[in-house]
This record gives C-alpha cells, sequence and structure tokens, in this order.
C-alpha cells in the first residue's frame, strides 16, 4: 500500500522575509517616484498616473517624474532635477522660508536650500540651517526689529539712491536729446540754405543764358537789318547807274 511522503512545511527566515519587502519597496518606489522639489500645494496634481503638462503642451506618465528627461518645455516633469532649463526646484525648508530655486541649482553641490534638499544625489552633505522664526524672535529679543529698522533704512537709502541715478540718467539722456535736436536742426538749415542757394544760381543762370540769347538775337536782327538796308542802296544805286548806259546803247544802235 503506498503511503505519501510527509509534507514538509517551508519555513522562510527573516532574513528572506526582510529582502523580499526590500524588493517590494524598491518596486513602489520606482512606481511612484518621490515629489523631489514639488510644493505641497502640488502634490494632488502629481497624484495621477498621467500628468499634463502645466503649459498644455503635453502629457507623461508618472513613471517619468524626475527621471532626468525634460518631456515638457516648461519643465512640469522635472521639478527635481536640472534637466529643464525652466524648470523650478521648491525647497520645503520646514521652520523657515520655502524657496523657489532655478533648476541649474539642482545638484550643483552648493548648498542653496537650508535643509539641503537640492543637494540629494550631488555626493555633497548638506547641514539642515533652517531655524524657526519663533526661536529666531525669542533668541534676538527685540533684535529683529532693529535688523527690520536697518533694513528699512538701507532700503529707503537704496531707493533714493536708485532714484538719484534714475534721474541723473534721464537728464543726460534729455541732454543727449536736445543736443541732437539742435545739432539736426542746424543741420537741416544748412541744407535749406544750401538748397536756396543753388536754386538761386539755377534761376539767376537761367537769366543770364535768356539775356543773352535776347542780345545775340537783337544783334542778327540788326545785322540783318543793316545787310538788307545796304542790299537795297547798293540796288537802288545800280539801278540809277545801270538805266544811263542802256539809253546810251539804244541810242547808238
Amino acid at each position: 500500500m503506498w503511503t505519501p511522503p510527509p509534507s514538509r512545511r517551508v519555513v522562510s527566515s527573516p532574513r528572506a522575509t526582510l529582502l523580499l519587502r526590500l524588493l517590494l519597496l524598491a518596486d513602489a518606489a520606482d512606481a511612484a517616484p518621490p515629489l523631489v522639489g514639488v510644493s505641497p500645494q502640488d502634490e494632488a496634481y502629481f497624484a495621477t498616473q498621467v500628468i499634463a503638462c502645466k503649459d498644455g503642451s503635453g502629457s507623461f506618465p508618472r513613471i517619468r517624474l524626475n527621471d532626468g528627461y525634460c518631456d515638457c518645455a516648461d519643465g512640469t516633469d522635472e521639478p527635481g532635477t536640472s534637466a529643464c532649463p525652466e524648470g523650478k526646484f521648491y525647497c520645503r525648508n520646514i521652520g523657515d522660508t520655502p524657496r523657489l530655486l532655478f533648476s541649474s541649482f539642482v545638484n550643483d553641490k552648493i548648498c542653496d536650500c537650508c535643509d539641503g534638499s537640492d543637494e540629494y544625489e550631488s555626493g555633497i552633505h548638506c547641514q539642515n540651517t533652517c531655524r524657526n522664526r519663533k526661536d529666531i524672535d525669542e533668541a534676538d529679543d527685540g533684535g529683529a526689529e532693529l535688523s527690520v529698522t536697518h533694513l528699512d533704512a538701507t532700503s529707503e537709502f537704496t531707493i533714493k539712491h536708485t532714484i538719484g541715478i534714475q534721474n541723473l540718467v534721464h537728464n543726460n539722456i534729455n541732454k543727449d536729446l536736445i543736443q541732437k535736436l539742435r545739432g539736426l536742426r542746424m543741420a537741416l538749415v544748412i541744407e535749406l540754405g544750401l538748397v536756396v542757394c543753388i536754386f538761386a544760381f539755377c534761376v539767376a543762370r537761367r537769366r543770364t543764358r535768356t539775356r543773352r540769347r535776347q542780345h545775340i538775337l537783337k544783334r542778327k536782327l540788326c545785322l540783318n537789318n543793316s545787310v538788307l538796308m545796304h542790299w537795297d542802296l547798293f540796288s537802288f544805286v545800280g539801278s540809277r547807274t545801270n538805266s544811263p548806259k542802256k539809253l546810251c546803247c539804244f541810242q547808238v544802235s
């Protein structure tokens, strides 16, 4: 009679269980990338599996979020990397003031966020220098007001200095414009004078040529008249001279 072999229960070791859990966590991390560089107000926007570019140029799957390749022109898909030139990195700076950084500041081996979140893959360790504002106010014990007053005075001086520079530049520009207008006016006057002189010269030359032609015509007319007078006189004299000869010839014959 055949008897089945006794069943053996496979007992997993704690190490195998821990390794399996780590693999599952890694898969979950790959399936849902961390929202690095995303502000808390935009976390819901990146919660869907297909995310649209904020400029409306297209969309991308969630697995391409912060993958190092720029899919959106405005950098919507790369808030936590430097792949897109137009991207912005959000520093949470818990306890301090949040900041927005240009994408070129991410992983550039310079700590720009006080919490060091912008250098998560650069290989350097950034200390968390964020301080709670309440602690700062208590530690200052009125120093903040002095700082604010100093900043206000500095800002006022800067504004006045800037306004003074702007007025100086504006005055210089006005002076340059006035000088240019004066030079342009002088050039116009000179050109107008040249045009008037040329016109007067042309008119005078034309009148001179007209007078010369009239004088030449008068001389020709006088010469023709004198020739005609001489011819008439010569004809008259010739007629008076030839008539007796004819008479004499007539008589002789």
